[in-house]
């Protein structure tokens, strides 16, 4: 098994609410399937909640779209939602996304929103070599906040912020069972291992939910071992954090909620299972 660790997002812990949210409804919204590792975590953490997995996939990807166009359309695609479902939680399940919309989508809407961002603050406390990666898409890797994120936690490591044009469309494909090349997989990470005075990248930050779904067929080609870090397990911590813990079921429930594609179109049968397999019911939009 690949060496993937998690760690908790910056910050001092938020206290546990008094009153924990009975069956509480929790909104996990992607650009596409990517992130159902984190709504693995999420699910497993609360499996008492009704869940609404959204993936935008008319949008897919959001790396090439302009700022201002892409903020605006997850802000209306979110006020349809929120109106429709009424969560208790949002989960923006997606790194690109998270960088750039959490500020107007809690400006605008009252419910807890919690984001997915690259996980630099652990990543620079757990490298021993001093050599840090940042495999993301494009638009992570040229935001502001992740740029401050790296001034503010890791200015005393080198850290190479890796912008990948393909591995998220890869995972995609790879979740809905269609062959991926090796070599494909090995040309988007190669960028991630550095050599620097006798030193090799030791820590690659998985800044996009995509990823971990990748990370076996990663570390198969990888030129040498390293730790993966995913966020999915502190979304899951913070998502308790804010809802309490889980309440018992009399009766485990096979089906937890839905899933939502945007586009509308008749999925393939290998990604109808895999939904299934989380629970979740396909849904028209």
């Amino acid at each position: 098994m690949a060496r993937v660790e998690s760690f908790a997002s910056s910050g001092s812990p938020a206290p546990m609410p008094s009153v924990c949210i009975a069956r509480p409804r929790i909104l996990v919204f992607d650009s596409g399937i990517g992130g159902l590792s984190v709504l693995g975590e999420v699910v497993a953490a609360r499996p008492d909640a009704d869940y609404l997995y959204v993936a935008d996939d008319a949008g897919f990807p959001y790396g090439g779209w302009e700022e201002g166009a892409l903020v605006d359309r997850i802000v209306a695609l979110m006020d349809r939602l929120i109106g429709e479902m009424a969560p208790d939680l949002v989960v923006i399940a997606c790194n690109t996304a998270s960088t750039l919309v959490l500020g107007p989508l809690r400006a605008r809407f009252a419910v807890p929103f919690v984001g997915t961002v690259p996980a630099i603050k652990p990543a620079a406390a757990a490298t021993r070599s001093g050599l840090v990666s940042v495999l993301a898409t494009p638009g992570t890797v040229k935001r502001d906040y992740t740029r401050a994120l790296i001034d503010t936690f890791a200015s005393h490591v080198a850290v190479t912020l890796v912008g990948s044009h393909h591995l998220a469309a890869l995972a995609e494909a790879e979740i809905r069972g269609e062959a991926i090349s090796a070599d494909l997989i090995r040309a988007e990470i190669k960028p991630c291992f550095r050599r620097q005075r006798g030193a090799k990248t030791d820590t690659v930050v998985l800044a996009c939910t995509h990823y971990p779904f990748l990370v076996e067929r990663m570390r198969a080609v990888a030129p040498w071992e390293v730790s993966w870090i995913d966020p999915a397990p502190a979304i899951a911590r913070r998502v308790v954090q804010l809802t309490g813990p889980a309440v018992a079921e009399d009766t485990p429930r096979a089906v937890r909620g839905r899933a939502l594609f945007t586009s509308g179109r008749t999925q393939p049968p290998g990604l109808v299972a895999l939904v299934e397999r989380y629970g979740l019911v396909p849904v028209a939009p």
